[in-house]
């Protein structure tokens, strides 16, 4: 039996790796914190106070120089610009002719008068708030002092690469003040706001917006928002928008979600730009978002709630609970009962027309279904649905297809059912994930054998071959760890008589990672040979997983508990309920923090941005609310460290406490980063508003109109860039000004001597694409490789708490290397390789670590740019540095030592077919000694039509 790593010896709080070098909290190899006097009895509590003042957060105690700023965002239609307390939702998805107008006076300007102009329906308005006050008078301090926030959209490519080229889109703006509407007696100016078009891209309804700051004025952290189309929503009669798939209820009562179990939130990943969350008791509703629960609605939906009960379909009681709720690119699911409905949106922008439902349809009607189970990525065109069957059709799988809002199902297996191909009498699918890489479904089998015990297999069924094959029979009992963290499961080793109850699967395509949960965590990498996570405690049960798929993954049982585990380990940690969360939230109530009560109800845990939040809702006075929060994680594992591992020495008639720091070094960086685009394939544009001749520098509408009718022209000549041949020049940009570059000093002189038309002066060079971005000391979001290209960089560790010996320099460095030790870890090593060279700077108390990432050439299943990418990843990581190191920022603690990279297989977005036609027709006259003529000449197409001029003669 093949052992993990001894959890130490218990009873002691001493460090398990004695004789390591011990540190505080913060930096120094040993530190005395304090003294204290009497008894070990004393000890304790005095210990908890130490603890809860090292994990208040800097800014509660710290003096503050600088205030804490966030940026706020909304969405406005062209009517309510200027005006405050306004807010729209995103739902029109139709260009607007208005701004045409406004171009027609800007005669001797850069526009084309021939081009007709249009714009998006939709302004980002842009305001900043302090310390949660929003001022007006530091708003206009900001502008004063220079500020002008830069807001970067990102467009996520779409799922049917079949309709529309997959790119990965971004494009830059920079903020234009505008002043407020509202009456004012000031002289210039009460309530400013700053605007920017919020574009939209033919193919693509989840939009991310940053905002940041230009680097003047007060200092604001960046902030990301979601800004999805809402495809939901139709305009009434009297202007109003009203939800297509049910009715809002304003009335939040506590009734729906005080002491009401949380669930999971399923959907396909990074695309659904509606998300929705049913399991409110005994009522049809949902909770329905398009920016990723930072506002919501209660939706109470329009459905029959039928209830078919029948011999063949079992049905104990109705119940008018949503129990499973998915949501795809266009579409929602919901099960009622064992009744399924769908609703696809509108959605122009990505089907080219308007055929959402308009109603909810109810699928598989002569069906009994008990689950519906997600597919958490979409592949080849398609996103998919899987629905597991009870009653008459036990052992089927509903396997669903969505494409462009068209929704299909098909029964699998299809010859025979799982029973009748594993030669079984009687059993029942309690879940199943499809792996879309291989055309396989996992399926995991209840197989019912009176008078003995049922037992649970792992079944594979090949959706192209039609085959079923069992990979693996999960064993009947608990195994005994014996104080390991883990264990390898080889069928020699002792089991106590805790049965295991296997509930769900999980499977994490960029690690190859398949999880089998209930009341016990198994994990493999082949399928076949799986590995006991013993922290996991028995008794408990797990309820659902929730994954990042950066490298962590949070656990909710039953008794929502809530649990950590990163990627690549076997340390399990509880955040939820523990002595550091009790002390976490009581600092907060200290601070009066208004997301936190001591009486709460957690609606579901989600991952966004590789950040873990809860939707919580919160009782204060006898009102309730839905809030969106962070889970402090990292604080968390801080004090699960602290707590775990201090040491009391006795100095005299006096205690001393002091802190052991387990992080192997004090310093970690990356360096010799390359320039990003070649491998993330991201394109970037860049905007800067027009320029107004108005002395205070603010904007009007008609200023905006050209910004917008700007940016929509900009977006139009990069989508018909999009060809599968290059350009004559690499820049979509180059046909806009290519006649109007000689005229450039011009129109400066004009705007110099304020005589430019309606006081708006376009400067050409403002609208560009850029191509040389520089790294930001980070990995890149994801990497494409292809046919044997690789990617490296650096990592850069100082060792924590090695002293150098001047005198012995080689025997220094051989001790400096073996204090850190760095790990790369490839989930598919067939197609990617790895290689890690060290260097010891023995004279700065370092090692520098390079690696390179290579593909191996030896994954050829792709073929047209940006189709059938392989997904895999690296992960490197720092040996023994998980819930052990953590960098304190302005934002909080962050967890380091950790690196995981999605790495996308196969012909890499935006390759271009570049056919070099003036060579071809140089090297044509040169050997052959004829003229090739064009017979129809387009400066922007390159010629494939040619007449022999020697012949025609």
């Amino acid at each position: 039996m093949e052992r993990g790593r001894d959890k130490g010896e218990g009873g002691q709080k001493v460090s398990r790796f004695g004789g390591k070098v011990r540190a505080t909290f913060c930096a120094a190899p040993r530190c005395t914190l304090m003294a204290l006097r009497g008894r070990n009895s004393r000890v304790l509590p005095a210990l908890w106070a130490l603890l809860a003042v090292l994990l208040v957060p800097w800014r509660l105690w710290a003096i503050e120089d600088i205030e804490e700023c966030t940026w706020q965002v909304v969405l406005n239609k062209f009517e309510t610009v200027g005006k405050n307390g306004m807010s729209d939702r995103f739902f029109n998805q139709e260009p607007l002719e208005t701004v045409d107008n406004v171009f027609r006076p800007l005669v001797d300007a850069p526009t084309d008068q021939d081009e007709k102009y249009l714009s998006f329906p939709y302004y980002l308005k842009i305001n900043y708030s302090c310390n949660g006050e929003s001022s007006e008078a530091q708003v206009r301090k900001g502008h004063l002092t220079g500020l002008k926030p830069v807001v970067l959209v990102t467009f996520q490519s779409p799922v049917n690469f079949h309709r529309w080229k997959i790119e990965q889109l971004q494009i830059q703006m920079e903020a234009a003040p505008f002043r407020s509407k509202d009456e004012c007696i000031a002289e210039e100016v009460c309530v400013m706001s700053w605007y920017t078009p919020m574009p939209i891209k033919n193919g693509s309804v989840v939009m991310r917006v940053d905002v940041s700051s230009n680097g003047l004025g007060p200092f604001i952290h960046d902030k990301r928002f979601q800004v999805n189309i809402n495809g939901f929503l139709q305009r009434q009669q009297d202007d109003t928008l009203q939800f297509t798939v049910g009715n809002e209820i304003f009335n939040l009562i506590p009734r729906y979600f005080v002491n009401v179990p949380s669930r999971p939130l399923w959907h396909t990943v990074d695309q659904a730009p509606v998300l929705i969350l049913g399991g409110i008791s005994d009522e049809k509703f949902i909770l329905l978002t398009d920016t990723s629960f930072r506002d919501f609605f209660l939706v109470e939906l329009n459905i029959d709630s039928c209830w078919v009960g029948s011999f063949y379909c079992p049905q104990a009681s109705f119940t008018a609970t949503i129990y499973d709720a998915i949501a795809t690119e266009s579409t929602l699911f919901i099960r009622q009962n064992q009744l399924v409905y769908y609703f696809t949106g509108t959605y122009i922008t990505l089907h080219e027309s308007n055929h959402g439902s308009g109603s909810w349809v109810r699928v598989l009607a002569n069906e009994c279904i008990k689950k519906l189970c997600p597919v958490h990525f979409h592949s080849n065109g398609s996103e998919y649905i899987m629905a597991l069957t009870t009653g008459k059709r036990e052992g089927y799988v509903h396997f669903g297809t969505i494409t462009d809002g068209h929704v299909s199902f098909q029964l699998l297996p299809k010859q025979r059912s799982v029973c009748e191909g594993i030669k079984v009498v009687n059993c029942s699918i309690t879940w199943a994930v499809f792996i879309a890489d291989d055309y396989n479904l996992l399926m995991l089998v209840e197989i019912k054998a009176p008078p003995t015990r049922n037992y649970f297999q792992v079944v594979s069924y090949d959706l192209v071959r039609d085959n079923l094959v069992i990979l693996y029979t999960i064993p009947e009992f608990i195994p005994d760890a014996r104080g390991l963290e883990f264990l390898m499961i080889l069928g020699t080793e002792s089991y106590t008589n805790f049965p295991m109850v296997p509930k769900g699967m999980f499977y994490n395509p960029y690690k190859n990672l398949l999880l089998i949960w209930g009341n016990f965590l198994l994990q493999s990498y082949n399928y076949e040979n799986f590995i006991y996570l013993a922290d996991f405690p028995k008794e408990e049960s797990i309820k659902y997983l929730v994954n990042s798929f950066h490298g962590d993954m949070a656990i909710v049982t039953e008794t929502e508990e809530i649990w950590y585990l990163m990627e690549g380990s076997y340390r399990m940690y509880k955040l939820f309920p523990s002595k550091g969360w009790g002390m976490y939230i009581n600092l907060q109530m200290m601070h009066q923090s208004s997301l936190y009560t001591s009486n709460e109800t957690m609606v579901t845990l989600f991952y966004e941005d590789s950040k873990l939040y809860q939707l919580v809702y919160l009782m204060n006075n006898q009102k309730g609310r839905l809030v969106k929060r962070l889970m402090p994680v990292e604080e968390l594992l801080m004090y699960h460290q602290l707590s775990d591992h201090y040491l009391l020495h006795q100095q005299g008639n006096q205690l001393t406490l002091a802190f052991t720091n387990f992080c192997p070094f004090t310093v970690i960086r990356l360096r010799d980063l390359p320039n990003p685009q070649v491998y993330t394939r991201q394109e970037r544009y860049q905007a800067r508003p027009p320029r107004v001749l108005e002395p205070s520098g603010f904007h009007d509408e008609n200023s905006l109109a050209v910004y917008q009718g700007l940016i929509y022209h900009l977006l139009c000549l990069h989508s018909e860039y999009l060809k599968p041949y290059a350009d004559p020049v690499h820049d979509s940009t180059w046909r806009w000004w290519k006649n109007k570059k000689l005229n450039q000093d011009y129109y400066f002189y004009l705007a110099s001597n304020l005589q430019s038309a309606s006081n708006v002066y376009i400067d050409m060079a403002s609208y560009e694409k850029i191509y040389d971005l520089k790294a930001k000391h980070e990995l890149p979001e994801r990497i494409f490789l292809d046919k044997g290209t690789s990617y490296s960089f650096s990592v850069f560790l100082t060792v924590r708490g090695h002293s150098i010996n001047l005198q012995e320099r080689v025997l220094a460095a051989v001790d400096l290397g073996s204090k850190v030790d760095l790990g790369v870890v490839l989930a598919d090593p067939g197609c990617l390789e790895a290689e890690v060279k060290e260097e010891v700077l023995t004279n700065r108390n370092s090692v520098l670590f390079w690696v390179t990432l290579s593909d191996k050439r030896s994954c050829f299943d792709q073929g047209i740019s940006g189709h059938h990418l392989l997904k895999t990843s690296m992960l490197v990581k720092v040996v023994g540095t998980v819930g052990r190191c953590f960098q304190n920022t302005h934002q909080g603690p962050r967890m380091q030592g950790n690196f995981m990279v999605p790495v996308l297989i196969g012909c890499p977005l935006g390759k271009r077919l570049a056919f070099d036609i003036t060579y071809t027709l140089e090297y044509n006259r040169l050997q052959n000694k004829h003229y090739f003529d064009c017979v129809n000449v387009d400066p922007e197409m390159p010629c494939f039509l040619f007449r022999d001029t020697t012949c025609s003669r």
